[in-house]
């Protein structure tokens, strides 16, 4: 297994400012995380909500291309169902073109059915469409010519002239929200984040590992599995749970938002009202440097993973309080917990 890597997820939620200098923000961000040694930045896909305020995570990270120069820049995820396959994979090639090979990306249906509703799929047809155009997907990276004849897609004699950069195609990312979903990124080598709590993290990376072994080749000896947290860092506990506290209003109700719009409630992850509640269940960290480091070292063993990624910006939280908070745990945490992993990653 291979050293404790570090990367960024980002929703790009409303921030209360005006979109063009969110967008300048967020690329600030950017190339502070590209500077500072994390391995790769992901970004989600979310419509008809403030939970994203840059829905087309392809547009988005295009930018971002010509902003960075070494970290990694990966959607998590596209939702599938929702996305033209053959469009989506020449994006995809595009994408790894103009990072010169840094692209990669995750895969998914899709948590709220909402979202996939508003744009035209029934949620109940969403599995099926998901399944579909992956295959074709697939097509793409292994022809030169594309032909399907499916029940969301027909595709007759495309063909393929925008090829990625890396072959057969950039590395591939899951969510995974129990040990059964690990089973086919396992077999297949694909990367894997998880949300949820830390015993059932360990379920995941546990089951992971075995199914990795038993696949031999076709899985990936430096895969990663990671676990996602929000994190803020200040020079003070008090500090950073002060920052934490005021910026998580705003993003707790663009995640909701559109869940009460419907009066329901998200099936998997359910957020607390306050920061304190988030740090109560495990899903935040706030503090100095060495309290996160503490705190997120105990996690990472739990979950027994290797890659840990912070989600650093979110609400309405002041630039510069991001920013420092980045550099904080660039420089203080992420080497502690490199060192910490040394014992596990064996």
């Amino acid at each position: 297994m291979s050293q404790m890597k570090f990367g960024i997820f980002d929703q790009v939620d409303n921030s209360g400012r005006p979109l063009n200098v969110q967008y300048e923000e967020r690329m600030q961000l950017a190339e502070l995380y590209d500077h500072s040694g994390f391995h790769c930045y992901h970004q989600s896909e979310h419509h008809a909500t403030t939970l994203s305020m840059a829905p087309s995570q392809s547009v988005f990270l295009a930018a971002m291309t010509q902003r960075t120069k070494k970290i990694k820049l990966c959607p998590l995820v596209y939702l599938l169902p929702v996305n033209h396959p053959i469009r989506l994979a020449e994006e995809i090639s595009m994408l790894d073109n103009l990072s010169n090979g840094r692209f990669e990306f995750g895969i998914g249906r899709g948590a709220s059915p909402h979202e996939i509703e508003a744009l035209g799929m029934p949620p109940d047809k969403a599995g099926d469409a998901y399944a579909e155009a992956y295959e074709i997907l697939q097509k793409y990276f292994a022809s030169e010519t594309v032909n399907h004849v499916g029940k969301y897609w027909q595709v007759d004699n495309f063909p393929v002239k925008v090829k990625p950069l890396q072959t057969p195609h950039p590395a591939m990312w899951y969510a995974v929200a129990s040990a059964d979903s690990a089973v086919w990124p396992a077999q297949n080598g694909v990367n894997i984040i998880c949300g949820g709590p830390v015993d059932k993290v360990r379920l995941i990376s546990d089951k992971y590992k075995a199914e990795a072994a038993l696949a031999g080749t076709s899985a990936r000896p430096d895969a990663l599995m990671g676990i996602w947290r929000f994190v803020v860092v200040a020079d003070t506990d008090q500090k950073a749970l002060e920052i934490a506290e005021k910026a998580w209003p705003q993003f707790h109700e663009s995640f909701y938002q559109l869940w009460r719009k419907h009066g329901t409630e998200p099936a998997r992850l359910k957020l607390a009202p306050d920061f304190k509640g988030m740090m109560a269940s495990g899903y935040g960290f706030a503090g100095s440097p060495q309290t996160v480091a503490d705190g997120l070292i105990k996690q990472a063993r739990d979950g027994q993973v290797n890659y840990f990624v912070g989600h650093f910006m979110f609400g309405d939280m002041p630039h510069q309080d991001a920013m420092n908070s980045t550099r904080l745990f660039a420089s203080s945490v992420m080497p502690e917990m490199e060192k910490a992993s040394r014992a596990w990653l064996i």
